[in-house]
């Protein structure tokens, strides 16, 4: 396997992550480190901190990934995407539909891979979760319920609870059943003096048909990150904060005879909590971006679904500014 040189872009609260990782995995040596912030979390160990993204290109680098505040991403993404590096931008892709759109364009034109860092989608019980699906367990699919919630965390200041954490839900819904978001509603709170949302509740359909409800705040007491997918044959309830998936199945019993076989609902079945591997899901999405780059099979989130994504969450703002419901 060929070595990528790897350059990070921000050594914040997520990008220190970022950092290690990249140390973590094979097939890629982290060589340069850029933030005007210096090192907080002093995660640079021997190499020096540069002061911006011209000079971590300058480093000669293959890959990069981008950790900053999401008003600098799409400055960063078209300098990398102009020098030919392979991109990872953490989520949101970026501050508005039109930077988004040209940083999909500027990778899109460069034939690069540019991804975007939805890291949900890689939590080892939303994976296991799919699996089952694309085998059938729960059969069709009718609901989708996300309840992510817990305390206003200091570090975000550029976006609300929608960008910032909305927008994990609507990426692995679609992800989960494989279909977009059609219709979506939603009503918004600012409770806490801020200028931007922090509780949204969204409403809307797959093109499937599939029903979504996704519950998001940052100003609940207790911390919560719950997937429930609803279908023909039961409920998947995965807990992405341990990685625990829970099936819970209808407890009918199949008729063979035609006069009472007739739909008279469900009621509560046998209940299996799943056992299976638990790695973590930063140090798969990097496995899954490096694959990618070296023209090897993986899933990675593309910089298209990312600007899909931020298309859903700000349908779903405005959607609740205007009191309407918004075909996509």
């Amino acid at each position: 396997m060929s070595v990528l040189r790897a350059g990070l872009l921000g050594i914040g609260m997520m990008g220190r992550h970022h950092a290690r990782v990249l140390r973590e995995i094979d097939g890629v040596e982290l060589v340069a480190i850029a933030d005007p912030g210096g090192d907080p979390h002093g995660v640079a160990g021997d190499l020096d901190i540069l002061p911006n993204i011209d000079s971590l290109i300058a480093a000669g680098i293959d890959i990069a990934v981008v950790a900053v505040p999401t008003a600098f991403h799409e400055e960063a993404a078209l300098k990398l995407a102009a020098a030919g590096v392979h991109t990872l931008v953490e989520k949101p892709i970026a501050h508005s539909l039109e930077a988004g759109q040209r940083m999909v364009d500027a990778f899109r034109d460069a034939g690069l891979v540019g991804a975007v860092g939805h890291i949900e989608r890689f939590n080892p019980a939303l994976q296991e979760l799919r699996r089952r699906i694309e085998s059938g367990e729960l059969g069709a699919l009718y609901q989708v319920q996300t309840r992510r919630q817990g305390p206003f965390p200091a570090r975000i200041s550029d976006v609300g609870v929608a960008k910032d954490l909305a927008s994990h839900d609507v990426d692995l819904t679609a992800w989960v059943v494989q279909s977009e978001y059609e219709f979506v509603f939603a009503q918004t709170a600012f409770k806490s003096g801020r200028e931007h949302e922090d509780m949204i509740a969204i409403t809307g359909r797959t093109r499937s048909g599939v029903i979504v409800n996704n519950l998001v705040n940052w100003l609940s007491p207790m911390k919560e990150r719950l997937t429930v997918v609803t279908g023909e044959k039961g409920a998947f309830v995965a807990d992405t904060a341990t990685g625990d998936l829970t099936f819970y199945a209808n407890g009918t019993i199949p008729l063979e005879w035609d006069s009472v076989s007739s739909f008279r609902g469900v009621s509560e079945g046998n209940i299996t909590r799943y056992a299976f591997a638990k790695r973590e899901p930063l140090r798969v999405e990097h496995e899954n971006f490096r694959d990618a780059v070296l023209g090897l099979p993986s899933d990675i989130v593309t910089m298209e679904q990312g600007q899909r994504t931020l298309l859903v969450v700000e349908t779903a703002l405005q959607a609740a500014r205007e009191s309407i419901v918004t075909k996509l």
